[in-house]
């Protein structure tokens, strides 16, 4: 103990670090159509004491119940931008409107409600499944289990021994269970969707994975998802392509947007990178199956 309280000295002063961040007060519209329509205005970003600029005059507009794939190569801006819809930054030029109201003018933690987003580095922790997938002690046992098989894990759920209540890893509890890679990916989408958020974004929860199990899980979700928004960002073009619309990032910028056909067909930023993939599985295929 006395070793480990030299490091809780920094562990409360972050807790203590004051929040400079805007928070508005107007309350979000409670829609039962869910009619959100969400847009940046010539937004420009750059990360405190940075000098260049991550996002440069993007324009970008979707409304609910639209599909939108945000692709591009690594490093071109499409984390940054989900950062700043979800209000973990603010933007340095330009505003991002929710039905017209600049974002920061709303109340956070009406604001914060519309989203369900699962990140790259999304964490699971030891306690039980139905608290990780709820994000809390309390919570809907029949919603839970129905949310976990509909992420694809019901074979998994069938082998647990204590279904929904069984502990994951064993800080807490020796019998508590190991689980890969894909299923904590599978338990964080069934996370967003127990939220039922009119608003979810996957921000490459599943990079660590191969792209046909990526591509497996983004095909199923899209199909749970039914009429919310949802933004699927992924440097894997196949596994986006049966979004509406796919947005291409480079550089910071919007470069190119429009369906899969039509931008492959165009022959730009996206039918080059398109290509480049398309050669690559077909030589990891070869390399398989010979």
């Amino acid at each position: 103990m006395r070793a480990a309280s030299t490091f809780c000295t920094y562990v409360f002063d972050f807790l203590d670090t004051p929040d400079e961040q805007y928070k508005g007060t107007i309350p979000t519209e409670k829609r039962n159509d869910n009619e959100y329509e969400f847009e940046f205005r010539h937004v420009w970003f750059k990360y405190p004491n940075t000098e260049q600029y991550v996002l440069r005059d993007v324009n970008l507009k979707w409304r609910i119940g639209e599909k939108m794939a945000l692709v591009g190569r690594n490093g071109c801006g499409k984390s940054t931008l989900v950062k700043l819809l979800c209000r973990l930054y603010d933007p340095t030029k330009g505003e991002i409107t929710l039905n017209g109201i600049d974002i920061r003018k709303y109340d956070y933690d009406d604001y914060m409600a519309l989203f369900s987003v699962v990140f790259q580095d999304s964490s699971l922790f030891a306690f039980s499944l139905a608290e990780n997938v709820a994000a809390s002690t309390e919570y809907d046992t029949e919603k839970v289990e129905d949310c976990v098989r509909r992420s694809g894990l019901s074979e998994r759920l069938n082998t647990l021994p204590e279904g929904i209540n069984t502990y994951l890893y064993k800080e807490f509890d020796e019998h508590g269970v190991e689980i890969s890679g894909g299923e904590a990916q599978k338990l964080c989408l069934a996370r967003a969707i127990y939220k039922g958020a009119p608003f979810i974004v996957l921000d490459e929860p599943t990079a660590a994975l191969d792209p046909i199990s990526e591509h497996d899980i983004y095909t199923k979700f899209n199909g749970i998802v039914g009429t919310r928004t949802a933004i699927y960002i992924s440097h894997r073009l196949s596994s986006c392509r049966f979004c509406d619309e796919i947005t291409v990032m480079d550089n910071g910028e919007i470069v190119e947007r429009g369906s899969h056909d039509m931008l492959v067909t165009a022959g730009g930023h996206y039918a080059e990178l398109w290509s480049a993939q398309a050669e690559y599985y077909r030589e990891t295929a070869g390399e398989l199956f010979e």
